[in-house]
């Protein structure tokens, strides 16, 4: 009689879908988009803020002698 030895390989098979990483790269340019676009939003207020703040104190000098008024108390 014959010995046999029965044996299962296993086998890797990796499937790359490049479906998959295109739709994760473009959710990541959306998100990246949406960060920058709010960052400018947000940029944009801080510059109308100091703008309307120089324009309520006088001028600029008179804004940074305000705020140190302000800042030490006097």
């Amino acid at each position: 009689m014959e010995d046999r030895v029965l044996s299962k390989q296993q086998t890797k098979t990796t499937v790359h879908e490049d479906s998959t990483s295109t739709v994760s790269h473009e959710v990541d340019k959306v998100i990246i988009g949406s960060i920058a676009a709010f960052a400018g939003v947000v940029g944009l207020w801080s510059l109308a803020c100091l703008a309307s703040a120089m324009f309520q104190a006088g001028g600029p000098l008179q804004l940074v002698g305000g705020w140190f008024k302000a800042v030490s108390g006097m």
